[in-house]
């Protein structure tokens, strides 16, 4: 069985997981642009994942599915129009996009990703 790594670990969970050359994201939300505009909530999101992808030996070339909860779907076309930006062309992973209650009334959107790994 290969080897388990956990990177920016608490008592109550880990930011990632790295098993069997797939990186697993905890679910991502804005904490500087908390309560702020989508927009930057989204762009705060995508940065916090990228760093999490460098810190687990991947990138976002190398993503193989998300999942995006949105606490308003109307705010959908903005996440979009930041997504379309962030995405390597021709490497878009799986996506599902649900409106959900997230933990903070606070926060506009969580990310979850699963990425491939060296």
């Amino acid at each position: 069985m290969a080897d388990i790594k956990r990177f920016a670990a608490n008592p109550r969970m880990s930011g990632a997981v790295v098993q069997g050359g797939v990186a697993y994201l905890s679910g991502q939300v804005a904490i500087d642009h908390r309560g702020g505009a989508v927009a930057d909530q989204v762009t705060e999101v995508l940065r916090r994942i990228d760093d999490l992808l460098v810190e687990t030996g991947s990138d976002r070339s190398r993503l193989l599915t998300a999942t995006i909860l949105l606490a308003d779907l109307a705010t959908l076309p903005e996440l979009n129009a930041a997504w379309d930006r962030w995405i390597v062309p021709g490497c878009a992973p799986t996506r599902t996009t649900l409106q959900a209650i997230l933990a903070s009334p606070a926060y506009a959107l969580e990310i979850v990703v699963t990425a491939a790994v060296d």
